[in-house]
């Protein structure tokens, strides 16, 4: 079995962050504050590039299983992606009520937060995270680490 690329890594959230220019820094850290105000978890690097907040195992029916972030984002070209979309019920609401952006089966994407509104934002990131823990709690597809 091949080795995941996405882990914790000790680079730090900083020194990966200067590495962006300023608005995309400006809204890195607005994200940031958010995640890490909902989740209580200190910013961490997963991998090269994305920046993470708490963490769980999951296991698929497949057999595929690996230890990820709870939520996180990351400043990617030409936009941030979001790691919330948990398929929870009301989140095809919340998107549209989100303002410019594009979603994918677990990714948001959003060029820039002031295209957004943040109170819905903060919502996807809340009950996104609600419904990964109910799973854990269910002993569906993923346990709280």
């Amino acid at each position: 079995m091949t080795e995941m690329k996405t882990k914790p890594t000790e680079v730090s959230v900083e020194t990966f962050l200067e590495k962006t220019d300023n608005k995309t820094r400006e809204d890195c850290n607005k994200l940031i504050d958010l995640m890490e105000r909902i989740t209580g978890e200190k910013p961490k690097m997963w991998g090269p590039s994305i920046i993470g907040f708490g963490q769980y195992h999951y296991k698929y029916a497949s057999g595929h299983q690996g230890d990820i972030c709870l939520t996180g984002f990351s400043p990617r070209k030409g936009n941030l992606s979001l790691y919330l979309l948990a398929g929870f019920e009301g989140q095809a609401d919340l998107l549209s009520r989100l303002g410019k952006h594009k979603a994918g089966k677990g990714c948001l994407y959003i060029k820039k937060l002031e295209d957004v509104d943040m109170v819905v934002l903060e919502n996807l990131v809340v009950k996104s995270i609600d419904s990964i823990q109910k799973k854990i709690a269910e002993g569906k597809e993923a346990t709280k680490k």
